[in-house]
This record gives C-alpha cells, structure tokens and sequence, in this order.
C-alpha cells in the first residue's frame, strides 16, 4: 500500500496571526499517511469521523478515535500518522482568543453534544451572532477527560529492548519472568521499571499496546476474530474482555459501519 510523508514547519505559539476563534478542519486520507514533528501557532483539538490515527509527544503515544479526541496545545512538536481511509477532522483554536484547557496534550471526549457544536460550526452561511454563541458553548463544554488511550514507550536500556519487541509483535507472549531472565537481572527489576517509567505495570501496558494495535486493525475492517489471533489473544472473546477493560468501549465499535 502506498505511504505519504508530509512536511509541517515547527511554530511557535502566536507566530502566525490567527484571527478566529474556531476554524474546522477536514480530511479524508487516501493513502497511510506520516506527519513529520511539528507544531502549530495555534491549539488543536484532533478527532475523527471515522477511523483511527495517532500523536506522538517524545515518548507518549494517542490513539484518537470518533469518541476519543487529543488537545494539542499550541507549539508542542508532534507526529502522526492515519490509515488509509480515516476521516480526520480538527478544529483550530485561536491562540490569542482561547486559554488552553491544558498545558500539555490531553484526551477530550467527543460527547453527542460537543459534536453537533463543532459541525454546526462547519455550516456555511453561519450568522456570527449564531457562530460566536456557538463557540462559547464549545469553549464551556470542552474539558480533559481522565479516560485515553496512551501508551508511554519506556526509553531505558533495560526496558527498550521489551518495548520495541512488544510494539513490534503484540502477539509477544514473554512474560515478565522470560524478559527478566534473559536480560539478566530479577523480576522485581523489571516490574519497577515499568512502573517508573510507564506509570503501568508491564502487564497493563502489553494490553494497553495491544488495544492501540488493535484499533487500528480494526478501523481497516479486520473481523474481530483475526484482530484478537494477531495482537496476541486465544479467542475473541478473551479479546473483547481485555480491550473493554484497557479503552472502555467494545471492538466493534471501531470497526468502519
């Protein structure tokens, strides 16, 4: 399959005039698409219409989803890439006009309601009465949400070699026993450092890499059963139990309708 690579400059917060509150954005993408590390002048809220894509902050990993946004406030330098038929919408925040709900990149829930304001902001015609009530609306209800789906990938010597098999072949079935012995060093060593460094217990961030894997399988319209043999599961339905424990959401309600 073919794979694009875009370009972004790097900007700083406010470099660039931006005078609106909110401006929407949307993109269906044709092809697996790569965005190389930049950043905007101005906040982001990423979501999408259908699909699956990801941000990467250094060492921290999103999925974003239909129902699972990110906040990317202005000038932090970031990736991403989408799959091939994901539906990507965002909306721009002005720099100078909204205070970021975060000073770091943070999951927002995409509620029914928070929805329908953002869409009613991309109708042409929109009196600027009507737009900016709208726009303060949005500005009320978008909040952090405790929930996301983010995977720290672990950068020390000792865990990278883990981490960089695990997201290479989530169906890895090494235990933190096995990783320990053949690193050399004790069960105890292991399971801290991955806690230190991930703020998850090596067991909870296989699944939780396992599940971003899965998404995005998912999203290209793998059947549940062939998701759950390829990230490393004995049937479907030890599959769904753990995905629905990790995101909160079942499997097929990534699945493209």
């Amino acid at each position: 399959m073919t794979r694009e690579t875009r370009t972004l400059p790097a900007l700083a917060p406010g470099s660039v005039e931006t005078p609106f509150v909110i401006k929407d954005y949307g993109e269906v993408v044709s092809h697996d698409t790569h965005w190389d590390a930049h950043s905007h002048p101005f906040h982001e809220l990423l979501w999408n219409e259908r699909g699956a894509s990801t941000a990467v902050v250094g060492e921290r990993v999103w999925t974003i989803t239909p129902t699972l946004g990110l906040w990317m406030p202005a000038g932090t330098l970031h990736t991403g890439a989408a799959t091939a038929g994901t539906w990507l919408r965002a909306s721009f925040f002005g720099f100078r006009t909204t205070a970021s709900i975060s000073d770091t990149p943070v999951a927002v829930e995409i509620t029914p309601l928070l929805r329908l304001l953002l869409e009613r902001l991309g109708e042409p015609g929109l009196a600027a009465s009507s737009r900016a009530a709208t726009e303060a609306l949005v500005l009320d209800v978008l909040t952090p949400s405790p929930r996301e789906l983010l995977v720290r990938v672990p950068v020390s010597d000792l865990l990278r070699p883990i981490a960089d098999a695990v997201r290479e072949d989530p169906a890895d079935q090494r235990t933190l026993t096995d990783w320990a012995s053949a690193l050399g060093v004790s069960t105890r060593t292991v399971a801290r450092a991955f806690t230190a460094e991930t703020d998850m217990s090596f067991v909870r961030w296989v699944a939780a890499v396992r599940a971003q894997h899965a998404i995005g399988l998912l999203a290209r319209g793998w059947d549940v059963e062939s998701v759950a043999e390829q990230v490393g599961y004995r049937s479907a339905s030890a599959f769904g139990a753990a995905f629905r424990r990790t995101t909160g959401l079942t499997p097929g309600s990534f699945r493209p309708a």
